[in-house]
């Protein structure tokens, strides 16, 4: 006999009649939620099932909030989803771990980093080793002893950055970088050579370059001189280097990943990981269209961040969902798929990615950077045909 689900219901015979019986029409909407008493952990539970039935308040429930907003909602078949990522995330072993693996189940479509993540995602497919450290040490000693930390993570100087510039630039001499190009085709390019040296060496998936180029993701970095990557393009440009970053490039490409994804029956959202720079420039993909392009559309359909920064302190200001709404950036129709998870990335993307692989099957690959020429195209086209400019 199946078991009757009796919702408990206190006596309130002693309250008085005003209390008791005051109109409350709502009341039963507010408390339509989750119940919150979680069973006792046992150390047997998996993932899946701790942020289900345990991550029930505060940033946990944002976290898992987020979890089921990817699973439940973006990763339908028509959804082009964008990644940014700020912070050193690399070096931390979050390419290999999460980002990689969400790459290969069509989870992640296009890609805004900082130019640090990638230029520390080429030691791994390089296969010179990080380490993990710990950051009360002495730095001088470091210093002396050939050592560079990035908080408690711990690499060579000689031989891993050093040796990494070396090979990049024989890389970037090489015929295929010797014009003016935006950073999805820079590093495109650059992740032919990161999978050809993974397979050398033996190794398999730790790239996100290599796996955003067999993949066909194209990644974008919004300042590229802004890293060892682009301290290695300035030096070369000193003895005759042809290779130019077009910023322009990349601000119209992305503009129209999400362009074409709202006009092809689809949705667009973004999962953002850290702020900085890679925020911004994912999210003004939204103004792009309506301010400057001047086309109709009413911004993101899904919004995650997973983040530390605040907005009273002007680190995170235009970038909450709400703000978002103000620039066009979201559709205000849409603020209830917008989660803000206040939590460091380097514990929230683990589980985050677990959670979407343990839910979901991987998708088909969109392979944006294979359609970059027909999706600027229709850009075009679409702002022709209304501009007066």
């Amino acid at each position: 006999m199946k078991k009757k689900n009796y919702r408990y219901r206190p006596d309130l015979s002693e309250l008085p009649d005003w209390l008791r019986k005051r109109r409350t029409p709502r009341k039963h909407l507010y408390l339509s939620g989750k119940r919150i008493l979680p069973k006792g952990i046992t150390g047997k539970e998996s993932a899946v099932y701790l942020i289900e039935e345990t991550f029930l308040a505060y940033n946990s429930a944002r976290l898992r909030q987020a979890c089921q907003l990817f699973v439940q909602k973006m990763l339908k078949p028509k959804t082009i989803i964008g990644m940014s990522l700020a912070g050193a995330l690399t070096p931390a072993g979050l390419g290999c771990s999460c980002i990689v693996p969400l790459i290969k189940a069509g989870f992640v479509d296009w890609i805004v980093a900082t130019g640090a993540n990638m230029y520390h995602d080429l030691h791994f497919a390089f296969n010179f080793p990080l380490y993990a450290g710990s950051p009360a040490v002495d730095d001088t000693d470091l210093r002396k002893n050939d050592v560079v930390r990035i908080y408690d993570i711990f690499l060579g100087y000689t031989d891993c950055l050093c040796a990494t510039d070396e090979i990049l630039r024989k890389i970037l001499l090489q015929p295929e970088f010797q014009k003016e190009m935006g950073t999805a085709e820079f590093y495109h390019h650059l992740g032919k050579y990161a999978a050809e040296y993974e397979e050398k060496n033996g190794l398999r998936d730790v790239s996100i370059l290599a796996a955003a180029y067999r993949c066909g993701v194209p990644i974008h970095t919004s300042s590229p001189g802004d890293s060892t990557i682009g301290m290695n393009i300035a030096g070369l440009e000193l003895k005759g280097l042809k290779l130019r970053i077009n910023p322009s490039i990349d601000v119209n490409e992305t503009t129209s990943y999400v362009l074409y994804a709202k006009r092809s029956g689809g949705e667009s959202g973004v999962v953002l990981v850290g702020g900085g720079s890679p925020k911004n420039f994912m999210l003004q993909t939204e103004p792009q269209i309506q301010e400057i392009l001047m086309l109709r559309d009413v911004g993101q359909d899904y919004f995650i961040q997973f983040t530390d920064a605040r907005p009273d302190t002007g680190g995170l200001s235009g970038a909450t969902p709400h703000e978002a709404v103000s620039w066009g950036k979201v559709d205000p129709n849409r603020l209830p798929d917008a989660i803000v998870c206040y939590l460091d990335a380097t514990v929230a993307l683990p589980l985050f990615t677990h959670y979407a692989l343990a839910r979901h099957k991987p998708r088909k690959l969109h392979r944006l950077y294979d359609r970059r020429a027909e999706m600027m195209e229709r850009l075009k086209q679409e702002f022709f045909q209304h501009t007066r400019i």
